[in-house]
């Protein structure tokens, strides 16, 4: 049996407790040994959308197979953090001095970092904090634009969604890939995704602008990037014609219509590739009827 342990503190958000408990909540659903309590430095703890959650004061006796996680909350800054007692700092220490796995959602790095445990390692958070997290914790190896870093039982990711990775990749590191792929599947998650990659795909890179007739075309390639779509229907689609659209989406992304498809495309093939699939069948699968064409763009982003 392994004991998951949630150190909830105040502003925790909802999602960075929710997704991680679920998956191992799953997980024991089909038989594997998880079970689940949380603890808090008081009993009630507010959640960052308001919600209260009743926690435990005492910790449970743990050992080298338990995983203590500690989900984010809401901050601006870092510094600003909710204090965490020299007693919970302590038992993240010792339990992982212990042989045991700690594991951090977002902010909750910060939480690992105050317990000494990210010198030396590396780790991660989310984007918005990870300046301040290597400034924080000058021993850390903070690495950037990952979903999760595991090194030496320290595990740590991004933060909301990524957290749920974290889970389905500890659950995976348990009891096989193909009880993460079924609790995946239980959850309606599309695909588990490896901890090497970014933390924001190309839909959202190339969304932070407020062009809507971009924003528009855009919707229209992501929904069938795998499929011919020229540059005359989708400036018809949008109201516009071939060199407004051309000209607004340059403007807005960087990028031709033509250019973000084949990022979504390449984006696409890179993660069925590191899942096992050939290279052609990649290909073939994101729409290239060349797989020539999947290898240049591959070669262009070495």
């Amino acid at each position: 049996m392994s004991h998951i342990v949630f150190l909830l503190v105040p502003g925790v958000h909802l999602l960075d407790l929710a997704g991680p408990a679920q998956v191992f909540s799953s997980a024991a659903g089909f038989g594997h040994p998880y079970t689940l309590s949380y603890v808090a430095e008081q009993p009630q703890v507010t959640t960052a959308q308001g919600l209260p959650l009743v926690a435990g004061l005492d910790w449970p006796e743990l050992g080298p197979g338990d995983l203590i996680v500690v989900p984010g909350w809401r901050v601006v800054t870092l510094a600003d953090a909710p204090a965490l007692g020299s007693a919970t700092l302590k038992v993240l220490r010792d339990h992982h001095a212990g042989g045991g796995r700690v594991a951090s959602v977002c902010a909750g790095a910060e939480a690992l970092g105050r317990a000494g445990l990210l010198d030396g390692r590396r780790c991660t958070t989310h984007h918005d904090v990870q300046d301040e997290l290597a400034l924080r914790h000058p021993g850390a190896v903070v690495v950037r634009d990952v979903l999760f870093t595991a090194d030496d039982r320290v595990i740590t990711s991004a933060g909301i969604a990524s957290g749920i990775d974290l889970a389905l990749y500890l659950v995976a590191t348990d009891h096989g890939p193909a009880a993460a792929a079924r609790v995946a599947r239980e959850m309606v998650v599309y695909a588990r995704r490896n901890g090497h990659e970014p933390q924001s795909s190309a839909m959202l890179r190339h969304r932070s602008h407020l062009d809507d007739t971009v924003h528009r075309a855009q919707n229209l390639i992501d929904a069938r990037f795998d499929r011919p779509l020229p540059l005359p229907a989708l400036a018809a689609a949008v109201g516009v014609s071939e060199r407004t659209l051309t000209r607004l989406f340059g403007r807005a992304t960087g990028l031709t219509p033509l250019r973000y498809q084949q990022t979504l495309r390449l984006e696409r093939a890179q993660h069925l590739i590191s899942h096992g699939a050939t290279v052609d069948a990649a290909a073939r699968s994101v729409g290239f009827e060349d797989p020539r064409m999947l290898r240049r763009l591959r070669a262009r982003t070495v």
